[in-house]
């Protein structure tokens, strides 16, 4: 376990350290919120107060006096006695004894991940409702499960991208002790878990660092969401940095997803990305660890691999370009940043398949005509993590529609069997393997002036939209802060029984054992620039992904029309490859007779000794 900078310190004499950056104030002590004792914090020149005391001890509550007599929880503390405006909690972090010590974590070869929104994946919304669903995971194939933020947000629902306790898993969760009990049953199961977590910025509702540590911030930036954090000062940068240790050290997390990364800004050498994926890789070594990122900007630099094509920083990016162009072929909506993939969108979903992004440098007109993005094709498919289907791609719609509702069963069927067996890492969204059609939507538990700020600013982010030009179109996008708007948000388990919803979980869990038996085994020698692509007729795609002695070919017709095929098109179903998998079935006989059915595709595989020279 390392010495963190912040938060409390159980001492091996029994005495509990605190430690806290605060050079906006003069004073500040320590009160024990059971008996009111309070004791003063030691002030150094470089902002930090400190203090060793016998005042508190384990599973005790706690806050800082600030000179001015307020009380504030500890930003860096393990646990909160309530809600973010109250007591924070000492946590004992030996008290937790793990079953899975022995756990060494998965390769990254390996993942399929599902994410999941804690409250409304289960019927409780705890960690322990989590624990319970973790059987049916490894049934459909899962491999990795990955939880929405779980840090300390203000009320009670929540996305969990406005914590502001970002040490604390939420009280309405279960706390730390259920959240290690979730990992703990993950990991006996052979599950990785990952964590979302947010350093771009902190949520608008009980924050209380400004207060007694301004300097914390950049004043001069804010963020879409808030203001923007200060990483050029060391004591910020620590806090960040320690927080991801935190959570895969004493936490055991396979891995962590940082949200955003595009905005924090940092002039420092090196830049916080840099720096705390380079002390994680150096202080864990004995498992695998994954880190990937959200970054809209479609860079590659976080990513490179070494000459040995190991991981040196990142391990992957979460792919928008694939979702977007995705969406387009299956719905046809240009509004938005859709309308940069409405242009030969077969194109685009060929070369997100066979380079990782679409934009790689080219003018985005969603954009303003700005430039995004960078060549990508240096990367291996497995720095990718595609998906149809995520929190923010059907939370940010307004009003939070599934794929499932919005496309036909056949084009979601086709793009399920492209995702789901293509070499990039695949991401399913809670409920998606059955076709949820209930709605993900935004939603918060603000009271007050922020809570009518948070309706308004929601309902006009939409403004843009034309569908949505008319304010009393606007005025019926759900309200994020009512009950309502978060219980339509629960997934549905027992639609997963049902037709047509037990049908789609029956091909997920196929599509899902032909990638563990076909495509595991050889995934990790896939390596950049080993893929090409090409569009045949108006929208039908031939990719083909060579690795030594292996030739791995989809080609699918992702349109509503049949596309006619030449004998130059043919050549791969000759003797020699094997079929992995066709939707729907007969798609190969259709091939073979020169052309291919709307909405289907087929999977080859060839192991000649010559796979790898053409």
């Amino acid at each position: 376990m390392f010495e963190k900078s912040w938060g409390p310190e159980l001492l091996r004499d029994g005495r509990v350290r605190f430690r806290l950056w605060a050079p906006g104030q003069g004073s500040i002590s320590v009160q024990a919120t059971a008996s009111g004792a309070t004791e003063p914090m030691s002030k150094t020149d470089d902002g930090w107060f400190t203090l060793e005391t016998r005042l508190l001890r384990a599973n005790e509550t706690y806050a800082f006096v600030l000179e001015d007599g307020t009380l504030v929880p500890d930003p860096a503390a393990r646990a909160q006695a309530g809600d973010v405006h109250g007591p924070s909690r000492i946590v004992d972090p030996c008290a937790y004894h793990w079953k899975s010590r022995d756990w060494q974590g998965r390769p990254w070869s390996e993942a399929v991940i599902y994410e999941l929104h804690t409250g409304t994946f289960s019927e409780v919304g705890t960690f322990a409702g989590v624990e319970r669903k973790l059987d049916h995971l490894v049934e459909i194939g899962v491999t990795a499960v990955e939880l929405m933020p779980v840090a300390q947000f203000s009320g009670n629902r929540g996305w969990g991208y406005d914590g502001v306790l970002l040490y604390a898993p939420h009280v309405a969760y279960g706390g730390p002790e259920g959240l290690k009990r979730l990992i703990d049953g993950a990991h006996d199961r052979g599950l990785m878990v990952l964590l979302d977590v947010v350093y771009n910025h902190f949520g608008p509702d009980g924050n209380y660092i400004h207060l007694y540590a301004p300097q914390f911030f950049d004043a001069g930036r804010q963020t879409p969401w808030g203001a923007a954090i200060d990483y050029s000062r060391e004591p910020v940068r620590r806090f960040a940095i320690e927080n991801a240790l935190y959570w895969l050290e004493e936490y055991r997390f396979d891995g962590l997803r940082l949200d955003a990364v595009d905005q924090i800004v940092d002039p420092s050498e090196p830049h916080l990305l840099e720096e705390l994926a380079s002390e994680v890789r150096a202080r864990i070594t004995d498992r695998h660890v994954h880190l990937t990122t959200e970054d809209e900007r479609n860079i590659t630099r976080l990513h490179r691999r070494d000459e040995s094509g190991a991981t040196k920083l990142y391990t992957s990016e979460w792919n928008d370009d694939f979702h977007h162009v995705a969406h387009v072929l299956a719905t046809g909506e240009a509004d938005g940043y859709y309308s940069d993939y409405v242009d030969e969108p077969a194109a685009g979903i060929a070369r997100a398949l066979a380079e990782g992004f679409i934009y790689q440098g080219q003018a985005s007109s969603y954009k303003d005509g700005r430039p995004r993005g960078e060549p990508s094709s240096c990367l291996p498919p497995l720095a990718f993590v595609n998906f149809l289907q995520n929190h923010d791609q059907i939370g940010n719609r307004a009003f939070g529609e599934r794929l499932t509702t919005l496309a036909s069963a056949k084009a979601v069927a086709l793009l399920t069997a492209v995702l789901l067996l293509s070499p990039q890492v695949p991401l399913i969204y809670m409920g998606e393997e059955w076709g949820e059609t209930r709605p993900f939507q935004f939603f918060t538990d603000f009271c007050g002036d922020l809570a009518d700020a948070v309706r308004e600013g929601r309902r006009n982010e939409f403004r843009k939209w034309r569908q949505f030009q008319d304010p009393a179109i606007r005025a019926q996008i759900p309200d994020p802060n009512a009950l309502s708007t978060f219980d339509a948000s629960r997934i549905d388990w027992m639609a997963a029984e049902r037709e047509p919803h037990a049908g789609r979980l029956a091909l997920v869990q196929q599509l899902l054992e032909a990638r563990r038996t076909h495509l595991t085994p050889w995934l990790a020698s896939l390596q950049g620039g080993a893929a090409s692509a090409r569009v045949i007729g108006h929208r039908a795609i031939r990719i083909e992904w060579r690795t030594s002695g292996l030739r791995y070919r989809l080609l699918a017709n992702v349109s509503d029309a049949v596309v006619s095929l030449q004998p130059a098109d043919l050549d791969e179903w000759r003797d020699g490859n094997q079929v992995i998998f066709e939707l729907p079935e007969g798609t190969c006989k259709s091939i073979a007779t020169g052309g291919i059915e709307a909405w289907s595709c087929v999977f080859t595989l060839d192991r000649a000794s010559d796979a790898g020279s053409s």
